[in-house]
């Protein structure tokens, strides 16, 4: 079940593989993100002393938040990715010139999870590609609709 995606990632970027990653958080954030007060719109990966952070992620305390604690709501967070995903990743970030893309958040039995992206940026004509190859599937849904109907 998905809490929030970041659909900015898509038109931004051409996603060539899938990582599930797990975080490490504090209570709090997962009282609020289980509320769906988190975005990831802003948020990036960067991978550090071989290990693998989200940066950017905003995470809103909740007004019931405890009282003797400080929520920063876009603290750094460490990524759980087992060793051979993380060599592999820094191979491909570091030699192929990929960009590591935070692309939803979502629960699996129970437990809180980010699908990364190892992901190439999109040229300008590339976007405009993508947008006009959505609007003519949107026109082909609506033609086919047309059809039916007469």
């Amino acid at each position: 079940m998905s809490i929030t995606q970041n659909k900015k990632a898509f038109h931004d970027y051409f996603i060539e593989e899938r990582f599930e990653a797990g975080l490490a958080l504090e209570g709090w954030e997962v009282k609020s993100i289980r509320a769906g007060r988190v975005q990831l719109t802003e948020a990036y990966v960067v991978l550090r002393n071989a290990e693998v952070y989200l940066i950017g992620a905003h995470v809103s305390p909740l007004p019931t938040a405890s009282t003797h604690i400080q929520p920063d709501p876009v603290r750094t967070r460490k990524l759980l990715l087992k060793a051979e995903e993380i060599q592999q990743l820094i191979g491909k970030v570091e030699r192929a010139g990929y960009t590591l893309v935070p692309l939803d958040l979502h629960f699996t039995r129970g437990r809180i999870k980010l699908a990364l992206g190892l992901a190439k940026g999109k040229r300008q004509h590339d976007k405009r590609e993508a947008i006009k190859e959505r609007e003519w599937k949107v026109e082909q849904q609506r033609l086919l609709r047309n059809r039916t109907k007469g």
